[in-house]
């Protein structure tokens, strides 16, 4: 083995010792990188000016389009985190299925995909649902290892339910490590991986997921029916129409932002960013109307002149019709304008603002280290030495798939999701996509699937952390641990089924895009 394959090795030993050791994830990658850097420029196995290409690189970064999705995508998430629409979701599923045994862990699953889908960040919605469903579900007897569980684990769902904030960072990687692959084998005018394919991809399996996820409980209420008992009704439950009415103006508002965004990217009306732009300003328009429902024209109007430009783009008639367009233009910014600023007066649209800056610069922050690193261990041949090792394997590609989502299994125990994404991605996803037969989008999935699986494990999954901080105190952490071994089980089941049946992931992308 050369010495520069050592320093690589080294290199990645050291920066995991870093992560665990608790130091900050940016620094750590930086400032270990630069010094390996140096060690190898005396050493004479790399040139330091191999770092001027630095620069260029964090101007790739902070100039790529669909990295800007990740602040309006997280914008959105904080915000419908402050407009507290889980309460009323819960509390309308809860009247509905609240009378059957087992209704309502289903309503908590079901508010939980709701919530995933709609905030894209875990530990937001792991808090939200931690703080509201808990002690509902205690009070009315629930069993506390069955509600941590069910909590902990639709909470987690942000990670692989589009348009999650780790499918956004994840497909910008697998995409450059796509390309990289291809131009590893001669082909000069490569495919790219769009997000839209891999939100594509993501969608059956995190229905599937959610689907496991019912039935499990399902089959607890059947079967073990004191563990999840009938809530019993109070004089203040609603029947028929007005039941009905409560639940449709509490699901209608969300369940149509996560249509919207999601609609518009995969039918191709708008880029990632655009939608995620439509989600942040929906999940605007949502938050000033609850503030205070009288007086709410402008904002309804607003969302009707959004409504009407989406349905002229999808039509292809924007360009013909450009006066039309300048009027619901001029409607949407007058709305926009109003919705701000009575989001503003309620005190909620600073603390938003903050929270998004700070979110936003934690991710671009360990992008930036993250790239320094991947230049480094690069420039000491790193990349080859994981493709002779991955690609020399006597179970062809299936044994180097297998090794690697063991690996991204056991680091999800100590690293962060975007610890991961931005560190050890990069590293192997090039040499995993230049093997035969491998799609890029089922891949991304079943990373992105074990990695969810990773994050709500005991005993160091991070979702358990997050629980474990708003959980009541009746609520043991044992509790925890043991009411999510379950659902781990039933991840790992979703794993295995997407590895023998590719086309949950593949299917939807390939219909919708013909690739």
């Amino acid at each position: 083995m050369m010495l520069s394959d050592i320093l690589a090795i080294a290199l990645v030993a050291s920066v995991c010792a870093g992560l665990m050791a608790g130091y900050p994830v940016a620094l750590t990658l930086g400032g270990i990188s630069l010094a390996f850097a140096a060690l190898a420029h005396l050493a004479g196995v790399m040139d330091f000016g191999l770092i001027g290409a630095l620069p260029q690189r964090i101007y790739g970064i902070m100039t790529n389009e669909v990295l800007l999705a990740i602040p309006l995508f997280v914008f959105m998430g904080v915000m419908l985190e402050r407009s507290r629409i889980a309460e009323d979701l819960l509390e309308a599923m809860g009247r509905l299925f609240g009378s059957l045994t087992g209704g309502l862990g289903i309503s908590v699953a079901l508010v939980g995909t709701l919530l995933a889908a709609a905030k894209g960040v875990v530990g937001a919605t792991t808090v939200t649902m931690g703080l509201i469903t808990l002690p509902t579900m205690l009070r009315h007897g629930y069993d506390k290892r069955l509600a941590a569980g069910t909590v902990a684990a639709t909470a987690t769902l942000a990670q692989i339910m589009p348009p999650a904030t780790v499918l956004v960072v994840l497909g910008d990687q697998l995409n450059n490590s796509y390309q990289s692959a291809q131009l590893a084998k001669g082909t000069f005018a490569p495919n790219s991986l769009s997000l839209g394919d891999l939100f594509a991809g993501a969608i059956i399996p995190a229905l599937m997921l959610v689907g496991l996820y019912l039935l499990y409980l399902i089959a607890i209420a059947i079967w073990r029916p004191h563990l999840s008992p009938a809530i019993a009704p109070d004089g203040s439950a609603r029947k028929g129409r007005a039941l009905v009415r409560e639940l449709s103006e509490a699901l209608f508002a969300p369940v149509l932002l996560i249509v919207a965004v999601l609609g518009s990217i995969l039918g191709g009306l708008a880029t990632p960013t655009e939608s995620a732009a439509i989600g942040a300003f929906g999940a605007l328009l949502l938050t000033a109307r609850k503030i205070n429902r009288a007086g709410s024209w402008p904002i309804l109007a607003c969302a009707l002149a959004l409504v009407l430009i989406l349905i002229l783009r999808a039509l292809h008639i924007e360009q013909s019709g450009r006066a039309i367009m300048g009027a619901l233009a001029a409607v949407v910014a007058a709305g926009a304008l109003f919705a701000a600023d009575r989001v503003w007066r309620a005190g909620i649209l600073t603390s938003v603002m903050t929270k998004t800056t700070q979110i936003s610069a934690m991710i671009f922050t360990i992008l930036i280290g993250a790239t320094l690193f991947s230049l480094v261990f690069r420039g000491l041949g790193g990349d080859d030495l994981v493709h002779r090792g991955l690609g020399d394997l006597s179970g062809g590609p299936g044994a180097a798939i297998l090794i690697v989502m063991v690996a991204l299994f056991l680091l999800g125990f100590v690293m962060d999701v975007f610890e991961i994404v931005f560190v050890v991605v990069p590293i192997v996803a090039p040499v995993l996509l230049a093997l035969p037969g491998i799609s890029p989008v089922w891949l991304g999935i079943m990373i992105a699937i074990n990695l969810q699986t990773s994050f709500m494990h005991p005993p160091l999954g991070p979702t358990l952390f997050y629980l474990r901080g708003v959980a009541p105190r009746e609520i043991s952490t044992m509790d925890i641990y043991l009411g999510i071994v379950p659902f781990v089980l039933i991840q790992l089941l979703a794993l295995v089924l997407l590895w023998f049946v590719p086309s949950l992931a593949t299917w939807l992308p390939s219909a919708l895009y013909g690739h």
